[in-house]
């Protein structure tokens, strides 16, 4: 790593050299300027890490080089007489990041120096992190390209830049946080926070003083005032995941915040404004907990202003090969294996499994091949057991001679069960429309129901 440079800017020839030795001596390589003009085109021409400046000097004063520096991010320490207590601080208000008193203590000057470069590093980390995360959640950079995924995507494109509330569906493992990390990165709320709280992780005590907070004594152990989730949304964004797990006085309390953008902590009065957008998701159907009393119907609706549901991983399989490549790269690289890619007739299994795990069982899946493989190329024979047993029992064999009527009505069957009974599915997965799927059925004998008209339940 390249030693930090430091610009010391100063008239006074003697503090210049004392303060180069000093510096140089902790192992900063030091450029020094007489003036501020000097000290202008040098911070222009060398990008130094940090500046010390003094305050009063001939041509360009302290106050005037820091109103003109053009790199605001590059920590300035000042130097000041004894007489400039009041202009010293006025320069903290333009951003300098500490000053001392003429001649600087070197041991209390060089802790100083130390500190503002950690915290200029610690925020460079952050900006770069920020940045991968911003990448990695821009449209074109999610892993999609099926007709199903892209209909998710085409939703999300267009409520992002909203303040609309999002409900999010889907089964457990189909990417319903990357989908809620994408709405936040592309919205107008982006540079704010995005808070995420998992509602099924905790009891329903710790939930509502997590998401709400608590004052300092307010119940046995809380020694201090703590704020909740939504006072650390503030201008940004909240993801409530499982949101079907909370219970009904948390239920109360989030129906009024989404209604008013306002609370109290658990045992204080003060009431707590917010301007938060808030989006959920649940692997549950909130429609049929609401029937059955185990849901606020109020809250439901409030929560239910966008609905975007995400199809399970059997429901998009032309995507499996872009995530299995994707996998592939990032686990050969993370645990530092030469993996070459995979075998077709590999694929072709991975293709024709169901994945009940979605998306996060394929992650794991080819996680666990990577460490493993035995060679360069991942073949069928270092393929799970099961994979490979559940795509015979998923094939439907036809015997030579039946009719297309027949050969019909058995290909529907076998998907209607593959899904689990789900009509909506089963259309799609067929490639016809619900209603004729309906058709078909009744023509089979099968009853259909007002619920059957109306949509799956299990939706």
């Amino acid at each position: 790593m390249a030693e930090p440079v430091i610009l010391v800017i100063d008239d006074e020839k003697n503090i210049r050299e004392a303060l180069r030795q000093a510096l140089k001596m902790e192992g900063y390589t030091v450029i020094t300027a007489e003036n501020g003009e000097e000290g202008l085109e040098k911070l222009k021409a060398f990008s130094p890490d940090a500046v010390i400046l003094d305050l009063k000097m001939p041509k360009l004063s302290g106050m005037d080089f820091l109103r003109q520096m053009p790199l605001k991010t590059t920590p300035v320490i000042v130097l000041t007489g004894h007489g400039g207590l009041d202009e010293a601080i006025e320069t903290m208000r333009l951003g300098a990041y500490d000053f001392m008193v003429k001649p600087p203590d070197l041991d209390k000057l060089v802790l100083v120096l130390g500190r503002a470069l950690e915290e200029k590093r610690r925020q460079q980390r952050q900006e770069t992190l920020e940045s991968l995360v911003n990448d990695r959640y821009q449209f074109e950079n999610i892993i999609g390209a099926s007709p199903a995924f892209q209909a998710v995507l085409n939703q999300v494109r267009q409520v992002a830049p909203t303040d609309a509330t999002i409900l999010l569906t889907g089964e457990s493992g189909t990417g319903k946080e990357i989908i809620a990390n994408a709405i936040h990165v592309n919205s107008l709320r982006k540079h704010g926070p995005l808070i995420k709280v998992h509602c099924a992780a905790l009891p329903e005590t710790l939930l509502e003083s997590e998401l709400f907070g608590y004052e300092k004594g307010a119940f046995t152990g809380a020694t201090s005032r703590r704020k909740g989730r939504f006072e650390l949304a503030d201008g940004g964004t909240l993801f409530l995941d499982e949101i079907g797990e909370i219970s009904s006085l948390v239920q109360v309390k989030l129906l009024r915040v989404l209604q008013e953008q306002s609370f109290e902590r658990i045992g204080g009065e003060e009431t707590i404004h917010v301007n938060v957008r808030i989006i959920a998701a649940t692997n549950k159907n909130l429609k049929a907990l609401v029937e059955k009393g185990a849901f606020r119907e109020d809250l439901y609706y409030r929560l239910n202003v966008v609905h975007i549901e995400l199809p399970p991983l059997r429901e998009r399989r032309e995507d499996i090969p872009l995530l299995v490549d994707y996998f592939l790269k990032m686990y050969s690289e993370k645990h530092r294996r030469s993996i070459e890619g995979i075998h077709p007739k590999a694929l072709r299994l991975l293709e024709s499994y169901p994945w009940p795990g979605n998306i996060r069982e394929l992650q794991h899946t080819i996680e666990k091949l990577v460490i493993f493989a035995k060679k360069p190329v991942i073949d069928e024979t270092d393929l799970p057991e099961s994979i490979v047993q559940q795509r015979t029992q998923r094939e439907l064999v036809l015997p030579i001679g039946i009719t297309m009527e027949e050969a019909e009505k058995r290909l529907i069957f076998a998907t209607l069960d593959a899904t689990g009974g789900n009509k909506s599915r089963t259309a799609r997965i067929l490639g016809i429309g619900r209603k004729t799927l309906l058709r078909k059925l009744e023509s089979y004998g099968v009853a259909i129901d007002q619920n059957d008209i109306d949509g799956d339940e299990k939706e």
